[in-house]
């Protein structure tokens, strides 16, 4: 039998890159050379991997502080304010 399941509500931190202003929780993983910027891009070392935020894109900070980017069309089907 299949059974379904409904994610749980969390509240996460997210910004806009190149559009929003650049939050701490972003600029000490910069201090860290765990993200990498650029002006159309930045590469952000994730558990999987190194992963692409593109200009507009939502960079994402989690419930356990992991920092991952997400396309604007994704992230409003998945995200609303809290």
């Amino acid at each position: 039998m299949i059974q379904k399941f409904r994610k749980k509500p969390v509240v996460i931190e997210a910004f806009r890159y190149y559009i929003d202003p650049r939050p701490d929780w972003f600029q000490d993983k910069v201090t860290l050379n765990e993200i990498i910027t650029d002006e159309t891009h930045c590469e952000i070392k994730t558990l999987e991997g190194w992963m692409i935020g593109e200009r507009g894109d939502y960079i994402i900070q989690g419930v356990k502080g992991e920092i991952y980017p997400c396309k604007p069309d994704i992230f409003e089907l998945t995200y609303d304010p809290a």
